[in-house]
């Protein structure tokens, strides 16, 4: 669930608000978005994965997190990593490797092939 919008990271894009299937932001007076309606939240990290600045922490928990808790404190989220921590980890973002090219899997072959297609090597 959406635990924290960064008003000090945050450059007022809109990318959160657009790309949110269920609405839960609204556009502040300062343009930063505001948690709305954040019970409506369905932790699909489409707003954390495409903030361009890791001003957003979703965490991954279907429930909104105590207050309280470390994980709402934008101190603790940033001195941990954890903010912006899935679009690192996907490896959305300039300077990232994509997780697609970081994925184990075992080689696929083109429709028609009769082996394997050679690893991929950078």
């Amino acid at each position: 669930m959406i635990e924290l919008v960064s008003a000090d990271r945050c450059i007022a894009c809109d990318k959160c608000v657009k790309v949110c299937p269920t609405d839960v932001f609204d556009r502040g007076e300062d343009g930063i978005p505001v948690l709305a309606r954040r019970e409506d939240c369905q932790t699909c990290f489409q707003c954390e994965a495409n903030c361009p600045v890791d001003a957003l922490y979703v965490a991954p928990l279907t429930h909104p997190l105590p207050e309280g808790s470390p994980a709402r404190d934008e101190e603790h989220l940033d001195e941990t990593g954890l903010l912006g921590s899935y679009r690192r980890h996907i490896g959305w973002g300039r300077g990232r490797t994509p997780g697609a090219l970081r994925a184990v899997g075992p080689p696929l072959s083109p429709p028609g092939a009769t082996s394997p297609s050679p690893p991929i090597t950078s």
